[in-house]
């Protein structure tokens, strides 16, 4: 998820070509909300009926803790309780990816042996919130310096402009090309970044790219993305799997009006294209789906008369 949003193209204005080679199965992720207590402590009941639902709807893999999983605002205590319930019910079915994130090399590197001893299995590095004489040196430095001592597979979350810290587009291939770095979340809608990956993925075969943009999947797809991991995907996995069927089988125009539907959905779940409810809007539709108990959250999004309404009839008819 990155806010704000930024729309990609209209279904009418793409141009649909269908790659050289078609994957035989597109495997989803999800970056998931984290279920709270009134109390703001994680709800580990509920992480397993999410994880179980995760599984049900086939996705490949869940991120915890990232922004939609609200881990920058968790304690360490909770996070740790976080990551372990998600492990513990994921129990080898689901690959369980955490962000590590910090504004230092060592604190990441704290971070992700906690990571490490819950189980998870891979840590997700993304632009810390702050960093003074953010020079582009010091920005490349503080990624290469986590990924290659970290004791987890890595996965760089790219944001682009959409955060204050910005890895320097030109320095992105190089940081992809580490060894350790096994994954890329790309959530910043810029072509250019895009373009950067996609070049490190034409050397490094076995780097997985995702689009981490819900509005922009098909898109990212076409350009040779391997998958998409966002945040409103629990709400939206059956769109998701029809979306992927379609574009392995070269049925684009298909696939792009599934999009278009999906998108309608995510638009109302999120309070409308200026995402006025986000995260209180999501987590609602988790609390009507029965996986959630509350839609508490540190944030504190609204959930507006409308976008609850929304969400009641898109659960009811689920």
């Amino acid at each position: 998820m990155m806010l704000p949003v930024e729309q990609g193209s209209s279904v009418g204005e793409r141009e649909f070509h269908r790659p050289m080679t078609q994957p035989a199965r597109i495997s989803f992720w999800s970056a998931v909300p984290t279920p709270l207590t009134p109390g703001l402590q994680v709800d580990t009941e509920s992480v397993g009926r999410m994880v179980e639902a995760a599984v049900a709807d086939g996705m490949e893999g869940l991120f915890v803790a990232g922004t939609c999983g609200e881990g920058p605002w968790l304690p360490d205590r909770e996070r740790r309780r976080l990551m372990a319930a998600a492990v513990a019910a994921a129990a080898g079915r689901l690959r369980i990816a955490a962000q590590v994130s910090d504004n230092s090399v060592p604190r990441i590197l704290d971070n992700a042996a906690l990571a490490a001893d819950c189980g998870a299995d891979f840590a997700i590095i993304a632009p810390p919130a702050t960093l003074l004489n953010a020079t582009p040196d010091r920005i490349v430095a503080l990624f290469a310096g986590a990924a290659q001592a970290c004791p987890l597979p890595v996965g760089i979350y790219d944001l682009g402009r959409h955060r204050p810290i910005m890895i320097p587009e030109d320095r992105l291939k190089e940081l992809y090309l580490l060894p350790q770095v096994k994954l890329v979340k790309d959530s910043s809608g810029a072509p250019e970044r895009r373009a950067a990956a996609l070049a490190a993925k034409a050397e490094k075969p076995e780097l997985r790219l995702f689009n981490g943009d819900e509005f922009r999947c098909l898109e990212y797809l076409q350009a040779g993305y391997d998958s998409c991991l966002f945040g409103g995907a629990a709400a939206v996995a059956p769109q998701l799997r029809r979306i992927g069927a379609l574009f392995a089988a070269g049925r684009l125009e298909e696939a792009a009006q599934e999009e278009a539907e999906m998108k309608q959905a995510l638009f109302g779940i999120y309070g409308g294209e200026k995402i006025a409810c986000w995260l209180t809007g999501l987590k609602y539709y988790m609390v009507q789906r029965g996986l959630f108990s509350t839609s508490a959250s540190f944030l504190g999004y609204p959930l507006t008369d409308e976008c609850r309404a929304f969400i009641d009839r898109y659960a009811a008819a689920a």
